[in-house]
């Protein structure tokens, strides 16, 4: 795709830029506001939700029961166990999933749903606390929730000022901050958030060691240091990882990269003559097999020249174990 200079944009293309740029800082102006709002309302909410030793309940209906599911999504993959309830859903059986004592948090724009209002006594049964995000703090849910967090704006960003904009940023905005204060309470380390994320590379990067992912010795090449560049070569292709280790008496001494032997060739390297010592590199940059993949990671970007392989050495007694590529960290 070709950029266009802020010079080339048609009129219209230029008015349309202006009113999206308005539209993102209307929203960020809100943000703001409600920033400049909190009080000692939000610190309530927290002592509230951190206090719970079952699972958070989120509730809304419309486009706020949509960032309900976003938030209990958050608030779980950060530490805090959550969960969404329909407010419609839950007279017909889903009230299930709320059990006695776990806090509620209504989402709310207008401060008047129908929904939210008819579960507020059922809830109080079960011996709920509620937390009301609510758009309008003079309203019926306001006089019947426990706290109140206030989400309203002056207006909404779009052009009509009517659609869940700016008053939708702003209620997510306010659950974030929830979840991120709740993060630090708890002291929720990245540890802790890569246990909830295994399947992301920072959960990969924390989880996973070196030994879960490397190469075998078996599985790569490896030549005694007065081979010949051409048997190399050849081993390189019956092991295509990019790299052939260099043996003395079963020890570790070198390493030979791809771009090494493209360098020498480059340099017209003799393949029948040249040796494997005199092209290997000494004293390469290893990793052991007991760290993380993020830690490997580390050594191979550290320094002015980053590398795409690692020899894996055995801490005890320096033996080879296998290789690490850049490409196993990211697979």
């Amino acid at each position: 795709m070709i950029k266009k200079n802020l010079t080339s944009f048609s009129p219209q293309e230029t008015f349309e830029i202006k009113e999206a740029k308005t539209v993102m800082e209307n929203e960020a102006q809100a943000i703001h506001l409600c920033a400049e709002r909190l009080n000692k309302n939000f610190l309530e909410a927290l002592d509230i939700l951190s206090s719970n030793h079952g699972k958070i309940v989120v509730t809304g209906i419309g486009k706020s029961g949509h960032l309900a599911k976003k938030v209990a999504a958050t608030l779980c993959s950060t530490g805090t166990a959550a969960a969404f309830l329909h407010p419609t859903e839950a007279i017909h059986g889903d009230l299930g999933i709320h059990q006695s004592g776990d806090p509620v948090i209504y989402l709310s724009n207008s401060g008047t749903t129908p929904e939210l209002i008819f579960l507020e006594p059922v809830l109080r049964s079960r011996r709920a606390k509620i937390i009301g995000i609510l758009g309008n703090i003079k309203s019926p849910l306001a006089d019947k929730v426990d706290c109140v967090l206030d989400s309203s704006v002056a207006v909404e960003a779009d052009p009509l000022g009517i659609v869940p904009t700016a008053s939708f940023m702003v209620s997510s905005a306010l659950c974030d901050a929830l979840a991120s204060s709740l993060m630090k309470r708890k002291n929720f380390s990245e540890n802790d958030y890569a246990k909830t994320h295994p399947g992301g590379q920072l959960g990969r990067n924390l989880i996973l060691k070196v030994e879960n992912v490397l190469h075998n010795k078996e599985n790569i090449a490896c030549v005694g240091k007065n081979e010949k560049m051409r048997k190399v070569v050849s081993e390189m292709t019956k092991f295509p990882l990019g790299a052939a280790c260099v043996m003395e008496n079963n020890s570790f001494i070198g390493i030979i990269t791809e771009g090494d032997l493209r360098r020498a060739l480059n340099e017209s390297c003799e393949l029948d003559s040249t040796t494997a010592e005199e092209l290997m590199s000494v004293n390469p940059k290893h990793i052991c097999p007991n760290v993380s993949l993020g830690e490997a990671l580390e050594v191979m970007e550290e320094g002015d020249s980053q590398i795409s392989i690692l020899p894996v050495l055995d801490p005890v007694n320096s033996n080879l174990i296998g290789l690490l590529r850049l490409h196993d960290i990211f697979t």
